[in-house]
């Protein structure tokens, strides 16, 4: 019994503080339990009430794992991009001028570094168009007008990085430079003329004029 406190009648007092502070604690404890049980029987029986509904995660079921439904990858299909014409006549005009400056030091000869660097820019011009913008892959979903341009495109540009492989003289270099310039002005136009074609009359002048087509 606590000192200098009256014995009540019919009330058990603890003996220490000490005891009536673990009562408390004891008694917090089991009303906490007592809580925790009955939101878990709660979301029991929301669970088989409503079975297409998740009731929230209590603090006290956090910690449990959640498994997450594997995403339905059955209709995803990866699909190829059509090839681009468009890129495959910048390309080519990237080579043409590249080729131009490179006869700006053809009195350097063939070992200018002048010389060297514009043939390889020449070949990563070319390179681009073959592996990345006129795949055969690609080709396959051009339409039917564009298809016979991409395939004369790509053919092109193969012997033109041969040639630029097997180059020896400035003389190769001025008939290469000369050629690719003559295809690029036939691919331009061809290419401009199909599209004007499936466009409409209004629509291909529209562009014609923005672009300077003759």
């Amino acid at each position: 019994m606590l000192p200098g406190l009256p014995k009540l009648p019919g009330v058990k007092l603890p003996s220490s503080p000490l005891d009536a502070f673990r009562d408390i604690l004891r008694e917090g404890h089991e009303k906490i339990e007592k809580a925790g049980s009955d939101i878990r029987s709660l979301a029991d029986e929301l669970r088989s009430s409503f079975p297409g509904v998740t009731p929230t995660t209590t603090q006290s079921e956090s910690h449990l794992p959640v498994e997450m439904p594997a995403p339905d990858v059955s209709q995803e299909k990866p699909s190829i991009a059509t090839a681009c014409v468009a890129c495959a006549v910048g390309h080519f005009s990237t080579s043409s001028g590249l080729l131009k400056e490179a006869l700006r030091f053809k009195g350097e000869g063939m070992t200018s570094h002048e010389v060297l660097d514009r043939i390889a820019g020449t070949l990563e011009e070319q390179n681009a168009l073959e592996r990345e913008d006129l795949t055969q892959e690609k080709i396959q979903n051009l339409p039917d007008w564009e298809r016979p341009i991409a395939d004369e495109a790509l053919e092109q540009s193969r012997r033109i990085r041969h040639r630029l492989e097997t180059i020896q003289s400035i003389d190769e270099l001025e008939q290469l430079a000369a050629d690719t310039r003559t295809y690029f002005l036939k691919l331009n136009r061809q290419w401009y003329r199909g599209r004007f074609s499936k466009l409409g009359t209004g629509k291909a002048e529209a562009i014609a004029e923005r672009v300077g087509e003759k």
